[in-house]
């Protein structure tokens, strides 16, 4: 499959049904808008690559708008009470990302910062550019990403996906901050938000144009039909004590895990009557392409599908606003990391 091909698949190929858009328009606030419709086009190209582009998913108000915020928000920051908690992908077996301010975030605005901005426990960079990415709760915890994730666009995608009880989970602004933002190795998302059947989806914003030169996203398309689940990212009790050892909730690290493979095509009752998948075959995966969209564009991408992003070494940022949908009629045990506060649960969309 070629870029081209993906590229082709971006854009519905029939005409853009004008009253069901600006019905959403006025439903989300904005009766002047006029956005591309989830279509029929989009759902082959999700279920066939395992990701699919919706251009002008945003307005341009409100990109402008949300990227004000975002500059709020980073200037809030206040680095001098702040455990200095970098991200980092956790893919390598050496690497502990979780400590108790990244497990607390579940329903919260947290700041975590760039590995390359950090040294000695002190910043070496401009605050504002310090900042990997802000979450993991913006969903419950900030109006203007609530309102959009809860809108009426993103009820129809998740409708059209198939979802009986969409919950949304760990939502965050991605910086990728001009010449330290850090790259992100190949995974899968399903195996750090894990569910069985798996039922993981991300929802990936473009607020700036994001291009090969500032990390765009990057997928191997069909990769989610032949390559499953082997690996979880998983909460780890580690007490401190004898009596903590008999609390389940006590706060730990996590690692990755190694497990039975698990493969699951999602919605698996509406998939065109298959239930098994292709003999996995890692030799036959095709290389990366790159997404490279405009800012307001949306790209969905399958829990299973293989993805990553690059180093952005460039002197522009890439600022993005992702959410998760998994299924609610699922099982999201508690060794996952991402874990709400007692008493309540992942937010019902």
């Amino acid at each position: 499959m070629t870029a081209d091909t993906l590229a082709a698949a971006a854009t519905p190929t029939t005409p853009i049904n004008t009253s069901i858009t600006a019905r959403a328009g006025a439903k989300d606030g904005n009766k002047n808008a006029v956005y591309h419709e989830f279509s029929d086009s989009h759902l082959q190209a999700f279920k066939r690559d395992g990701c699919a582009v919706i251009t002008n998913f945003l307005s341009a108000d409100e990109i402008a708008s949300l990227r004000a915020h975002i500059s709020t928000l980073l200037d809030a920051f206040d680095p001098t009470d702040h455990p200095m908690t970098t991200f980092a992908t956790g893919m390598r077996d050496d690497q502990h990302i979780g400590d108790q301010y990244f497990f607390d975030s579940s329903d919260k605005t947290h700041y975590f910062l760039e590995e390359d901005a950090v040294a000695n426990g002190q910043l070496v960079v401009d605050t504002r550019r310090a900042i990997n990415k802000i979450g993991h709760g913006l969903h419950i915890d900030d109006p203007a990403f609530n309102a959009l994730t809860h809108s009426e666009r993103v009820r129809h995608i998740v409708r059209e996906l198939g979802y009986e009880d969409p919950r949304v989970l760990q939502s965050m602004v991605i910086c990728k901050q001009p010449k330290i933002g850090g790259a992100v190795p190949l995974h899968q998302d399903s195996t750090f938000l894990f569910t069985r059947p798996l039922s993981a989806c991300g929802f990936w914003i473009a607020l700036e144009d994001c291009t090969l030169t500032n990390g765009c996203l990057e997928v191997i398309p069909g990769s989610h039909l032949s390559t499953p689940i082997t690996r979880r990212f998983v909460r780890t009790r580690r007490p401190s004590s004898a009596a903590d050892a008999e609390k389940a909730d006590t706060p730990g690290g996590n690692e990755m895990i190694d497990i039975e493979s698990v493969f699951s095509l999602f919605p698996p009752v509406r998939d065109s009557g298959k239930t098994e998948p292709p003999v996995p075959n890692s030799d036959a995966l095709p290389e990366c392409i790159p997404i490279e969209v405009k800012a307001g564009a949306l790209v969905l991408i399958h829990g299973q599908v293989l993805h990553r992003s690059s180093h952005n070494h460039s002197d522009k940022s890439r600022w993005i606003y992702t959410f998760h949908i998994v299924d609610g009629t699922y099982d999201y045990d508690e060794r996952n990391w991402l874990q709400m506060p007692a008493g309540t649960q992942l937010t019902k969309l």
